[in-house]
C-alpha cells in the first residue's frame, strides 16, 4: 500500500500530519508521533506576543532604568506564564529535523509583519522544511472595516513568504465575507498552502464569580462539516495545497477530508485525548480502507466527492440548506 502524498512540494509517507500541540514540544514524543505514522510534524506556535516580550526584555536590558518600562511591562501576563526563548525554538527544530525522517513545520503565530521576517529565517536556517502561519486575528476594532483585515493576512503572508525560501502555508479562520476570494488572495500573495481551519476559542462568562474565564476544548468529529465544505469546494480551483484540520478523530474522518479534496490531514485533539499511539490508528485505517476497495492510493479518493466532481454539487450550496430544513422530522 503506497499512501504517499505531495503537501508544499513535499512528499510524505502518507497524508497524516500532526498539529500543533504540546507532544509538539518534546524530542520524545515527535520521535513516537512519527513511529506511530505521522508524515510531518508542526511544532508548537512562536506567538507574536512572546516575540514582543522576548524583545522588550532584551531592550530592558539595554536602557535600564527607563522609568516608564516598568509600568509597560505590567500588561503582559507574568514572566511565568509567557516564558520563551527563541533559541531554545531553533534548537528544538535542529533537534528534531535530525531525530526524525519526516518534514518539521515551524508555525508562527501572529498579525502583524513585524519581528517575523527575522524569526522565519532562523527556523528555515535551523532546518524547518515549511513555515505554518497560524494568523489568529478577532477584529475587536469596531471601526476595522472587512478590507483592512483582509490587508493584514495578506502583508504577514507576502512578508514571511518573500523571506524564505521554503514554502510557507497560512492557517485561517472561516469568518471572511468571501472565504473562496480570500483564499484566492492568500495564495496569490505567496502561500503555498491553506489549512482549514483555525479553531477560534471564544472566552466563557461566569455567572457566579461574574468574570470571564477562558477554557480549551478539543475537538471532535462534529466539528468538521465546516472545514470539509469549503475543501470541497476549493478542491482544483485554487493554485494550493489543501489540509485539513478540526474534528479527525477517526479514519472515516480522515477519508472523509480526502474525498473532499484536502491533500493532507491533520490532527491534535485526538492525539491529546488518546495519546501519540492513536496516529497508527488513523494511519492503519486508512490504509484498511483504502485496500478494502482495491485502490492503490490516496490519490485514487482525493477530491472524488469535491463540488467539481460530485453529481449534485447543490449539496455543498443553498439547496443543501432548504433540503435539510425542510426535510427534518417529515
Amino acid at each position: 500500500m503506497d499512501l504517499k502524498t505531495k503537501y508544499l512540494g513535499l512528499t510524505l509517507e502518507s497524508p497524516l500530519v500532526a498539529s500543533p500541540s504540546p507532544l509538539g514540544r518534546k524530542l520524545d514524543s515527535i520521535k513516537q508521533l512519527r513511529d506511530h505514522g505521522a508524515a510531518a510534524v508542526v511544532l508548537p506556535s512562536i506567538f507574536e506576543e512572546q516575540i514582543t516580550r522576548e524583545q522588550e526584555m532584551i531592550d530592558a536590558l539595554i536602557g535600564s532604568g527607563a522609568e516608564s518600562f516598568g509600568e509597560a511591562l505590567s500588561y503582559f501576563p507574568s514572566e511565568a506564564e509567557y516564558a520563551f526563548d527563541s533559541s531554545d525554538y531553533k534548537r528544538l527544530i535542529e533537534n528534531a529535523a535530525k531525530a526524525v525522517d519526516v518534514p518539521i513545520i515551524a508555525s508562527l503565530n501572529g498579525v502583524s509583519t513585524s519581528g517575523w521576517i527575522e524569526y522565519a529565517r532562523d527556523t528555515e536556517s535551523a532546518g524547518a522544511q515549511a513555515i505554518e502561519l497560524n494568523i489568529f486575528f478577532v477584529p475587536s476594532d469596531i471601526a476595522l472595516d472587512g478590507r483592512e483585515v483582509e490587508k493584514r493576512y495578506t502583508d504577514v503572508v507576502a512578508a514571511v513568504s518573500s523571506a524564505v525560501k521554503i514554502p510557507v502555508s497560512v492557517k485561517i479562520g472561516p469568518y471572511f465575507s468571501s472565504t473562496g476570494h480570500m483564499a484566492g488572495q492568500l495564495v496569490e500573495a505567496g502561500a503555498k498552502g491553506l489549512v482549514l481551519f483555525n479553531r477560534f476559542y471564544e472566552p466563557d462568562i461566569d455567572p457566579v464569580n461574574l468574570s470571564v474565564e477562558t477554557s480549551l476544548d478539543l475537538s471532535r468529529s462534529s466539528e468538521m462539516r465546516l472545514p470539509l465544505l469549503w475543501i470541497g469546494v476549493l478542491y482544483g480551483r485554487i493554485a494550493a495545497s489543501l489540509a485539513a484540520t478540526t474534528g479527525v478523530e477517526t479514519p472515516d474522518d480522515v477519508v472523509k477530508y480526502l474525498l473532499a479534496g484536502a491533500d493532507v490531514v491533520m490532527t491534535a485533539s485526538a492525539l491529546l485525548r488518546h495519546g501519540p499511539q492513536h496516529m497508527r490508528v488513523l494511519h492503519d485505517g486508512l490504509s484498511e480502507w483504502i485496500s478494502a476497495r482495491n485502490l492503490k492510493s490516496p490519490d485514487d479518493i482525493r477530491g472524488k466527492l469535491s463540488h467539481a466532481k460530485v453529481e449534485n454539487p447543490e449539496a455543498y450550496e443553498r439547496a443543501n440548506y432548504i433540503k435539510v430544513l425542510q426535510g427534518f422530522g417529515a
